[in-house]
C-alpha cells in the first residue's frame, strides 16, 4: 500500500485502531501493520496502544502537491514539473540523475534527505516532515560570465518569500545563507553539469528549516533557527511560495543578468560595513559586491574581490 496515505491517516496526530485505518484505506489490518513497519525508516515517532491503535505523536504537517500549486500562478505552472518524494538521498542528487523533459524547470521536494549536502561536503540535516528540501534544475546557455551572482539570486528568492511571510529580519550572509536573528535558517547549493562550450545544467538547491527542534537540529556545528519560532504558515503554502519566487528571479535573471537584483540584494546584505576574516587570509570590512557577485572587502592593503564558491566568511567576533 502507499505509505503516503497512511502517512495521511495519521498526520493529525490522534489515534487510530487497525480497522478503522484498514477501512479508510481499503487493506486488511495486515496490511496496516506491515506499512507501519516501512515508517520506520522515517523515524517517526509512532505511538501503539492496545485498544485504542496507533498515533503519530504531535502529528505531521505533510506536504500536498495540489495545496504547492495553487500558490504557483498559471502562467509558471506550466514552465514546471514538480516531483514530490517521501525520501531521497539529495534532492540535488536526485535531479542530476533524472532524465531531463520539456519543462522549462524541473523541481524535485522531499519530506525527507538521507544525504543532504550542504557547501564544501557539509551534510544538511534533514528530518522528515519538518523542513523544505527543494531542488530547481534549469538551463543556462553561455561561458562562465552567464553564472555570475547566480547563488545570490537563489537567495534573494529565499528573502522575498520570508519577507512576505512577516519575517523581515531575515538576511543574506554572503554568498549563500540565509539567517534570521543571526541564526541560519537556509542554506544554498548550486551545482553544475556541462561546460561552458556546451552550456550549462544548473541543479539549485535550498533548505529552508521550517519547524526543526533541538532534537532534530543536534550536532549541527553553529546557530540555527527554525521559522516556525515566529510564523505558523503550513509547509505547503511555503513551498509554492518559493517555486513562485524562484521562476520569478531565475526568469529575470536569464534575461539580465545579476546586475539588476544588486540594490536589491545589497538592502538585506548581512556583511556590509561589518569586520570580517576569510579562511583565504583576507581580513577587513566588507563594504558590499560587485557586478559578478563577489563580495568586496575594504583592507589595509585596498579593495579585494572574494569570489563565491571559493573561501568561507565569517563575522569576527570583538
Amino acid at each position: 500500500m502507499d505509505v503516503r496515505s497512511l502517512l495521511n491517516q495519521l498526520s493529525d496526530g490522534a489515534f487510530h485502531s487497525g480497522s478503522s485505518l484498514g477501512a479508510n484505506l481499503g487493506v486488511s489490518r495486515a496490511a496496516i501493520w506491515k506499512a507501519l513497519g516501512r515508517l520506520s525508516e522515517f523515524k517517526l515517532d509512532i505511538e501503539t496502544i492496545k485498544g485504542k491503535g496507533y498515533r503519530l505523536r504531535g502529528g505531521i504537517d505533510l506536504l500536498n502537491l495540489d495545496e504547492m500549486l495553487e500558490v504557483v500562478p498559471l502562467g509558471q505552472r506550466e514552465k514546471i514539473d514538480v516531483n514530490l518524494l517521501l525520501s531521497t538521498e539529495s534532492t540535488n542528487s536526485w535531479l542530476m540523475s533524472k532524465e531531463i523533459t520539456s519543462k522549462k524547470f524541473e523541481i524535485c521536494i522531499a519530506e525527507m534527505q538521507k544525504g543532504g549536502k550542504g557547501r564544501r561536503g557539509k551534510v544538511w540535516v534533514s528530518p522528515f516532515g519538518k523542513n523544505i528540501y527543494l531542488s530547481v534544475a534549469f538551463d543556462l546557455q553561455g561561458g562562465v560570465e552567464v553564472l555570475n551572482g547566480l547563488s545570490l539570486v537563489i537567495g534573494l528568492a529565499v528573502i522575498r518569500v520570508l519577507k512576505k511571510l512577516g519575517l523581515y529580519s531575515a538576511v543574506l550572509k554572503w554568498p549563500n545563507d540565509i539567517w534570521i536573528d543571526s541564526r541560519k535558517a537556509a542554506g544554498i547549493l548550486v551545482e553544475l553539469q556541462g561546460e561552458a562550450t556546451t552550456g550549462w545544467r544548473i541543479i539549485a538547491g535550498i533548505g529552508l528549516n521550517v519547524s526543526m527542534d533541538e532534537n532534530d537540529g543536534k550536532g549541527i556545528d553553529q546557530p540555527w533557527v527554525s521559522i516556525a519560532q515566529s510564523i505558523s504558515t503550513r509547509r505547503s503554502q511555503i513551498a509554492g511560495m518559493m517555486i513562485s519566487a524562484l521562476i520569478e528571479v531565475l526568469e529575470e535573471y536569464q534575461a539580465n543578468g545579476f546586475e539588476c537584483f544588486m540594490s536589491e540584494w545589497e538592502d538585506s546584505d548581512f556583511l556590509k560595513g561589518k569586520s570580517i576574516e576569510s579562511s583565504g587570509g583576507v581580513n577587513g570590512i566588507a563594504v558590499g559586491i560587485n557586478a559578478q557577485g563577489a563580495l568586496l572587502v575594504e583592507t589595509d592593503d585596498g579593495l579585494n574581490c572574494i569570489n563565491a564558491g571559493e573561501i568561507s566568511v565569517r563575522p569576527v567576533c570583538d
